[in-house]
């Protein structure tokens, strides 16, 4: 193949595929954990699965790791199916479930030694890999891992599911219970590691984080609501998006939700956000509502706002 030049240099190859599922199927008893879904992941590509617990994240990335059997439907991981080249799967693949799963009795330094031997590499070799994440856990390296905060433990698991250079990183909800700075210090390191030609699949129930991805997919109940970009996916929303605030939340909510133009009443933090049925309504239009229902103007926030992923995830939900 030959590809296009720019000022007389040659362009790099155009990126492939490394993850590919199609129709994949799940079911514990009568329950759907995966209902027949699609999607594909690009080399290098850090893409994100968002959505609530029940969605159906851990099931998919045990199929993908080979820790778990789909009923129906076929995925692929480096160009290797889950389940006839498991074995080969397993050394290509860095695998953080969403509980801590390394040996609490272990130090810090133990662990990470033992998860090197078993994939027959040294800490020295792919050190250059995992050093901005262990510089933080070096001064504690003697420490048994179960002894360690929870943003430790997930650096300490995140070196050991590195330590090999795997072609592919799959966490699930690696953020979860950890605290704000710890979180955003992780997703720091994962976006580091695109430089080192590492594709990562994330799960995560945040939405704040999901603007944080190259992609994400989002999920509800095993069926995929959407998948691309956080710029595009939010560009879906397609109506007036309105932040309403209250001395009175309790009422505020109560007598939105009564409005005969309503159309969705979603509670975010201390404000609501709404969209109505009417395309042009005017800010003035709704306050004046509330006013006639006996709500202060006083007591009355409104302003249009752009729509963030939780937003374009309430609606899709409808």
């Amino acid at each position: 193949m030959i590809w296009k030049k720019k000022n007389n240099l040659p362009l790099p190859p155009p990126k492939g595929d490394i993850v590919e599922v199609e129709n994949l199927y799940k079911s514990y008893g009568k329950t759907k954990a995966l209902n027949e879904i699609t999607f594909n992941v690009e080399e290098e590509e850090l893409f994100g699965f968002i959505g609530p617990d029940g969605g159906g994240k851990t099931t998919l990335f045990r199929i993908l790791a080979s820790l778990l059997k789909q009923d129906k439907g076929t995925a692929k991981v480096a160009g290797l199916d889950v389940i006839e080249d498991y074995k080969k799967i397993r050394t290509k693949i860095g695998y953080m479930p969403g509980r801590f799963s390394l040996y609490q009795y272990l130090s810090v330094e133990e662990n990470l030694k033992f998860f090197a031997t078993v994939f027959g590499t040294t800490i020295e070799k792919n050190y250059n890999l995992i050093k901005d994440i262990y510089i933080f856990l070096e001064p504690f390296k003697k420490r048994r891992a179960g002894a360690l905060s929870g943003g430790m433990k997930q650096k300490l698991a995140l070196c050991c599911a590195l330590i090999h250079k795997p072609e592919v990183l799959i966490l699930d909800e690696p953020t979860t219970g950890v605290d704000p700075v710890s979180r955003s210090e992780f997703w720091e390191m994962l976006s580091r590691l695109k430089e080192e030609g590492i594709t990562t699949i994330v799960s995560t129930p945040y939405m704040d984080e999901a603007v944080l991805c190259d992609r994400v997919a989002l999920i509800q109940k095993g069926s995929l609501l959407a998948i691309d970009t956080p710029k595009k996916i939010t560009e879906q929303f397609g109506k007036k998006l309105f932040a309403i605030k209250s001395d009175n939340m309790y009422m505020l909510n109560k007598i939105i939700n009564k409005y005969e133009f309503a159309d969705s009443v979603n509670i975010f933090g201390e404000f609501i956000h709404y969209t109505d049925k009417r395309e042009d309504v005017k800010i003035n239009t709704i306050k004046n509502y509330l006013t006639d229902e006996k709500i202060s103007s006083g007591e009355i926030e409104i302003k249009e706002i752009k729509p963030g992923i939780e937003d374009v995830f309430m609606s899709l939900m409808k």
